[in-house]
């Protein structure tokens, strides 16, 4: 997978902006304003691709016990955020979307339902 082909990705999904929030490299994904996937675009200009994505608790720790790809959020909670390492190959395509799908699910849960509501 490109970084192109999980922008769009991201962006496809209901009340999706991206920004650069933190500095011109770090590229963020936010559904109605608050953030769900960050994407160092330095590294993957260098060949090494990854993405921090908010993960429910005890999957992130289910996540690192199983695949070596993927890691305590880098600058990010260690308990709410996985870096995924996408270059080294080991996680299928399929397998990153759904793990993007759950960071994106994570960040509406928490949402008010108000907030909620706008993305029926």
């Amino acid at each position: 997978m490109n970084i192109e082909q999980l922008r769009d990705y991201c962006l496809k999904k209901k009340g999706v902006t991206e920004d650069f929030p933190f500095d011109a490299d770090t590229l963020v994904f936010k559904v109605l304003g608050k953030m769900f996937a960050l994407f160092p675009l330095e590294k993957w200009e260098a060949g090494e691709g990854w993405v921090n994505l908010k993960c429910d608790p005890d999957y992130a720790l289910e996540l690192r016990a199983e695949y070596e790809s993927i890691q305590p959020g880098w600058h990010m909670s260690k308990v709410n955020w996985n870096s995924v390492l996408i270059y080294k190959g080991e996680l299928s395509p399929k397998f990153v979307l759904e793990l993007i799908d759950h960071s994106y699910d994570m960040v509406i849960k928490t949402m008010p339902k108000k907030l909620r509501d706008q993305l029926l």
